[in-house]
């Protein structure tokens, strides 16, 4: 497998963009291919996102987004990994993994003093390779949300 940036002005963001969109029915929402697609290459366009994809034999069976921020404390910058989501049909087959190696080797040769993720506290899978990949739990932290939109 291959683990390639993503633009929307390349052959793989048409296969990122339906897997985006599968993504996001996983999670329950109703599917929107064109809305997604749009949303996609804004977020890539405007470098808030950044988006590799792992593929195999022409086919994208994998994706991995990211932002950086600041660190502001440590006057330096940290990687945020969003989402990570592999076909169902092509999970377990390393896919996840190399996908989340890449922006580690990214952020590493970046300079960044991190990279985070999160993820639901059910979701063992998830969990069992962030634990794998050397991710640890941050003590003495609460994610809090402030909803400004419906839904």
């Amino acid at each position: 497998m291959t683990v390639v940036a993503v633009h929307p002005e390349q052959p793989p963001f048409d296969q990122v963009a339906d897997l985006f969109d599968a993504y996001r029915v996983h999670y329950g929402l109703p599917t929107a291919p064109a809305a997604t697609r749009r949303w996609l290459a804004e977020q890539i366009t405007a470098g808030r996102l950044a988006v590799a994809a792992g593929v195999r034999d022409g086919r994208v069976h994998g994706f991995v987004t990211r932002t950086v921020l600041p660190a502001s404390l440590l006057l330096g910058t940290a990687w945020m990994v969003r989402d990570v989501f592999v076909d169902p049909a092509h999970r377990r087959a390393g896919i996840a993994r190399e996908l989340l190696r890449h922006v580690v080797d990214e952020a590493r040769a970046a300079g960044a003093l991190r990279v985070s993720l999160q993820t639901e506290t059910d979701n063992a899978a998830a969990l069992s390779l962030y634990t794998r990949l050397g991710f640890q739990p941050v003590d003495g932290l609460r994610s809090l949300n402030l909803p400004l939109a419906p839904g």
